[in-house]
């Protein structure tokens, strides 16, 4: 028995050496040419410099030799795999495979056959496989967590400001990819490490950590997300990522009516069209009906007020519908809204909105005599027009994030996820559904239209075409109730990562303009039957997605079949 555990461990120390030897051999084969010519986007035909995807497959491979090292035992290393390391191998093997493989295969198709590769991209692809044939040869290390060494307060507070100073990297390094094959090979590495990371444990880890310090953590989160302007030189992509924010602010306004409340708004674009033309109508343009300037604080208060009203107006006689009824009603208040800006042009209506062409001109904020629309020096750093907004709008997004933690956690908060959760039985306990719903219903129409009066300003135009149910281009409803339900409905961070996908991925995959949908449906799907609770998991879906089998008793017990048919169900 003995000779048999020896030589078991003997032969996953084997599997373990030849992972971390495949990595290290991806790592050198990034320093060969791919290919002879400079045609492909990122020139690999450069000896003993990476550039391009030949980057990515470089982080992969020192990831796979890192973590092949904790899992061999090496001092030093072993707090990189707290709950094992063999899925951790195969994740961040796959992820090498598949960014290599698909740059293979894209100088293949683009420059027109293999003939076009060179010596060390084969290098680079029979290297990728190494990893992957031994990770998957390993056996199964799945462990529970030990708790971690206690570490002096300064080296935790450490940790939590480098994981911060890391993702603010990780995300610039994406936005500015100016191609979009650097950008799948980003997709494709980026998604397999996180996962990596979350099955090897670090990411619980790092979750503690910002729970034991959550101001430190929640100030990191905010200086890293407006350090973000200061590390581009111009606004071409600062301007996707203050969309990203208005998208992700609107998406968060939802959650409150989807996510707490579970009451299905299918027409929630709405109300950010609310906000964006009254701020615009109120705004001096000459465009606007109305001879009037607000200031920017006042614009701001009368969008929110308006869609406040609206939200009121529209959920006080619908909200005693449930279910699919309610969507359908809050769909049609989406296509009236539309409808109707289109209309109110003179002709067809009263001339409030100029009808199909909108309320275009809208001048840019100026807030005590400080121009959005100029170019500012800030620590040395000149920050365009679109860099102001952005930071204007991370504000905007602080404002809903601290309502919406604050109202989930209340007395209201409660009672929404009563009401989501059974409202016959929630009403039976001495909750109005009626009035808490729609208290929901009338906040997130009042942060909908928050985010609007800045998207007006920022688009200086608004038009009814940018207010649909869905379309190529988001913010609308079917792309906002994805971003809530793939992000992960009733959390803050959900929301945030799901809109930053969903709008990053079109803006920089233009290709995939006329298949939206139908990607979006794809990943609904795989979403629904792989991680049904949503990339960041609300703790009470998890429970309730991902039974476990802890009241199961043993065959020699009473019940026992009882027991094993619900494990089967």
């Amino acid at each position: 028995m003995r000779t048999m555990t020896d030589t078991a461990s003997s032969r996953t120390t084997q599997l373990r050496v030849l992972a971390l030897a495949g990595g290290i051999a991806t790592v050198a084969s990034t320093f060969l040419s791919w290919t002879y010519t400079a045609e492909f986007p990122g020139d690999l035909t450069v000896y003993g410099y990476p550039g391009g995807l030949q980057v990515l497959t470089l982080t992969a491979g020192l990831l796979i030799a890192l973590f092949a090292l904790s899992a061999l035992g090496v001092k030093g290393l072993r707090w990189l795999t707290p709950t094992g390391s063999t899925k951790a191998l195969q994740l961040f093997a796959l992820g090498a495979l598949a960014t290599t493989w698909f740059t293979v295969i894209a100088i293949a198709v683009e420059l027109g056959g293999v003939v076009n590769l060179e010596p060390g991209g084969f290098v680079a692809a029979v290297a990728t496989v190494i990893p992957v044939v031994a990770a998957f040869l390993l056996p199964d290390d799945t462990r529970k967590a030990t708790r971690p060494k206690e570490l002096p307060s300064w080296a935790e507070i450490l940790i939590i400001v480098a994981a911060f100073a890391i993702g603010l990297f990780v995300f610039t390094y994406g936005i500015d990819t100016e191609y979009a094959e650097l950008f799948t090979g980003y997709l494709l590495t980026v998604g397999f490490a996180a996962t990596a990371l979350f099955r090897a444990g670090l990411i619980a880890r790092l979750n503690g950590l910002t729970t034991k310090y959550r101001m430190i953590a929640v100030s990191a989160a905010f200086v890293a997300a407006a350090a973000f302007p200061f590390t581009q030189n111009t606004d071409q992509f600062t301007l996707i990522a203050v969309n990203i924010l208005i998208f992700a602010t609107v998406a968060l306004g939802l959650n409150i009516v989807v996510g707490l409340a579970g009451l299905l708004d299918l027409g929630y674009v709405a109300f950010l069209g609310v906000g964006a033309y009254t701020a615009a109508l109120v705004s001096g343009t000459t465009a606007s009906v109305f001879d009037v300037h607000f200031p920017f604080w006042a614009a701001v208060l009368t969008g929110a007020v308006v869609s406040l009203i609206f939200g009121v107006l529209i959920g006080a006689p619908t909200l005693r519908l449930r279910g699919d009824y309610l969507a359908i009603v809050t769909l049609g208040f989406g296509e009236i809204f539309r409808i109707a800006v289109g209309n109110l042009d003179g002709v067809s209506g009263p001339r409030i909105t100029n009808g199909p062409n909108g309320v275009p001109n809208i001048p840019d904020l100026n807030f005590f005599g400080y121009n959005f629309g100029e170019s500012h020096t800030v620590l040395g750093f000149e920050l365009g027009s679109y860099a102001n907004y952005y930071l204007l709008m991370l504000l905007a997004m602080i404002l809903v994030v601290i309502v919406f933690s604050r109202a989930g956690n209340s007395r209201i908060g409660r009672a929404w996820v009563a009401i989501r959760e059974d409202e016959t039985a929630a009403t039976a306990m001495g909750i109005n559904g009626f009035r808490v719903k729609l208290i929901a219903f009338a906040l997130g129409a009042t942060l909908a239209g928050l985010a609007g009066t800045v998207q007006a300003h920022v688009q200086h135009t608004v038009v009814p075409e940018m207010y649909v149910f869905a379309g190529p281009v988001p913010p609308n409803s079917a792309f906002l109730l994805a971003a809530v339900i793939l992000g992960g409905m009733g959390t803050i961070s959900g929301p945030l990562i799901g809109a930053s996908l969903l709008y990053l991925i079109p803006a920089k995959l233009q290709f995939l303009q006329d298949y939206q949908l139908l990607g979006f449906g794809i990943a609904l799907i795989l979403l629904m039957r792989f991680r049904p609770e949503g990339l960041i998991a609300n703790r009470r879906a998890q429970l309730e997605f991902h039974e476990t089998d802890q009241l199961d008793v043993p065959d020699d017990k009473p019940g026992a079949g009882v027991s094993t048919a619900k494990a089967g169900a």
